[in-house]
């Protein structure tokens, strides 16, 4: 254990200003899809919602507005470029897509995080890892133990063994690496669409893990103390392992879809609910088009904050 805890109280969100289907980026989710009646209204009253329900229940929103120029369709999505640790290390990531790198802007991130009372005090910049064709694309790739300094990933077109090991040796953390597929026998794009850990419970789409990998990932997980609660690939198809586990006004928040909620079994979701306080939102568009889901549109904030200047005598 280092000291990091799990679950935080404060999120980042990107608001976009340009959403559709992005058929580059699809090639290697099978959770997109393009529909025509989508549209970028419909994408923000989803988020304005979602947004509206994380701080109703006490947890910290920070907003980065996406800019117009150049479109972005996926902008809506910034944990897959950035994610943030409690020694003040920020890690920005190689993506898979052009496109995609096009949403990475640490400035104006830093800016707000500063504005916002956040100190980022070292910036590892995993990025050039593109060049060489390697990918990694944040905490969708990896789904974090943070206090065991852990992670689970699985590989994919956006997921890469060497850009792993980078993450691995740079941050100090050892990841168990392995494989999923969907019923196609397809790459899962990302592990946290299969797999969520919060501080006392783990969700994971076992039939998902290929078999040499299924029962070492199950017997870990169990090991570490959490519930091991199993979803089937159907469930899984509806969000219901992308979700995350956050610090709110009255003690801890599981931050999930509507479709996620529904798709549970009543006892899935009487486990669930003795963790925290369920809170989401419908996100139609946002999960159909994108191909993501509310653990997708959150990028957890543990940075330390600002130390305050001391007043002059």
């Amino acid at each position: 254990m280092n000291g990091e805890e799990q679950t935080s109280g404060t999120v980042l969100m990107v608001r976009p200003a340009s959403f559709g289907f992005h058929a580059e980026a699809a090639q290697s989710n099978a959770f997109a899809n393009e529909v025509g009646d989508a549209d970028l209204g419909a994408a923000l009253r989803e988020f304005d919602g979602l947004a509206e329900a994380l701080d109703t229940a006490g947890v910290d929103v920070l907003v980065l507005d996406d800019s117009r120029e150049p479109p972005k369709p996926d902008a809506v999505f910034p944990n897959n470029w950035v994610s943030f640790h409690a020694d003040g290390t920020m890690v920005l990531y190689p993506m898979a897509t052009v496109a995609r790198r096009l949403e990475r802007d640490p400035a104006r991130l830093r800016a707000l995080l500063a504005s916002s009372g956040f100190e980022v005090r070292r910036v590892i910049d995993l990025s050039a890892l593109e060049e060489a064709g390697h990918f990694l694309e944040g905490t969708g790739s990896l789904v974090l133990d943070r206090p065991r300094r852990r992670a689970f990933a699985n590989l994919s077109p956006r997921t890469d063994a060497g850009a792993v090991a980078e993450f691995d040796q740079k941050l100090g953390y050892s990841t168990f690496v392995f494989e999923a597929h969907d019923r196609s026998g397809k790459p899962i794009y990302h592990a946290n669409v299969l797999l969520s850990l919060g501080s006392r419970f783990a969700l994971l789409c076992t039939d998902a893990v290929a078999e040499q990998y299924r029962d070492r990932l199950k017997d870990e997980l169990e090991a570490t103390g959490r519930s091991l609660i199993e979803v089937d690939y159907e469930q899984m198809r509806h969000f219901a392992c992308n979700i995350i586990e956050l610090e709110g006004r009255n003690g801890p928040v599981i931050a999930l879809s509507a479709a996620a909620r529904r798709s549970y079994h009543p006892d899935q979701l009487r486990q669930l609910e003795s963790f925290g306080e369920l809170v989401g939102a419908d996100i139609p568009t946002i999960e159909a088009v994108g191909g993501g889901s509310v653990r997708c549109m959150i990028a957890d904030v543990h940075l330390p904050r600002l130390s305050p200047v001391p007043a002059r005598s």
